[in-house]
């Protein structure tokens, strides 16, 4: 299956809200960070694309016409050079909010508390499951806090650069007849004319809010969708 909608925005920029409202409006399945969580047998495929800059594309997006948040956003230029005829949407938010919610979310994704760690040790310990998924949060927090971020998150200033440096890459490198630059809570209406599709009568889903990422994350580990 072919990939026609390809994700460039940054995690906790609406990614999620995206992935369910592509679906909603007929793509059959839109990858999403979830996806890997739930699936972490397939980490080989997205390491040896950071790798290498290519990978079995058939292979890891068996099943899915459409990817959003990461693993997929950073190589988005590979995706386009091998979907040319997918669209892009770079999803975009106030930046105070965005630094917010990756500050009280991914950044601190995993066990904070000594009495969370030693729980986690145990799961490790019995679950080969437990131990995949680790591997993929671990490999999350490399590529985009160690080497995209370089570490310096902390940096809000730093921080805000790597923000409009990427807005602002992604604007230079896709063409603007199949680029949205897309806030979810302007609604339907923007996704909906760019897909060329009605609106649906419902509003849009907004999904994944901080208030229940911690409790997602334990459902996710144990490859139950949410």
């Amino acid at each position: 299956m072919s990939i026609k909608i390809i994700g460039a925005g940054l995690p906790r920029t609406g990614t999620n809200t995206l992935k369910q409202s592509l679906e909603q409006l007929g793509h059959k399945h839109v990858y999403h960070m979830k996806e890997l969580l739930v699936n972490p047998e397939k980490l080989h495929y997205w390491k040896t694309l950071d790798e290498t800059g290519d990978t079995d594309w058939d292979a890891l997006y068996e099943g899915y016409d459409g990817t959003v948040d990461f693993p997929g956003y950073p190589w988005y230029k590979e995706h386009m050079k091998r979907y040319p005829d997918a669209k892009v949407i770079l999803t975009v938010r106030d930046f105070e909010a965005w630094y917010k919610s990756v500050d009280s979310t991914v950044f601190r994704a995993g066990p904070q508390t000594p009495g969370e760690k030693i729980k986690m040790m145990g799961k490790l310990l019995f679950s080969a499951r437990a131990r995949n998924v680790v591997k993929c949060i671990k490999w999350f927090k490399k590529v985009f806090f160690a080497e995209r971020l370089q570490g310096k998150f902390g940096d809000k200033e730093f921080a805000k650069k790597f923000w409009e440096d990427h807005i602002a890459e992604v604007k230079a490198n896709v063409p603007a007849d199949k680029l949205l630059v897309y806030d979810v809570r302007k609604g339907w209406g923007p996704l909906c004319k760019f897909l060329g599709v009605e609106e649906p009568a419902e509003p849009l889903p907004h999904l994944n809010k901080k208030e229940n990422f911690k409790a997602m994350l334990p459902k996710l580990m144990k490859g139950e969708m949410v």
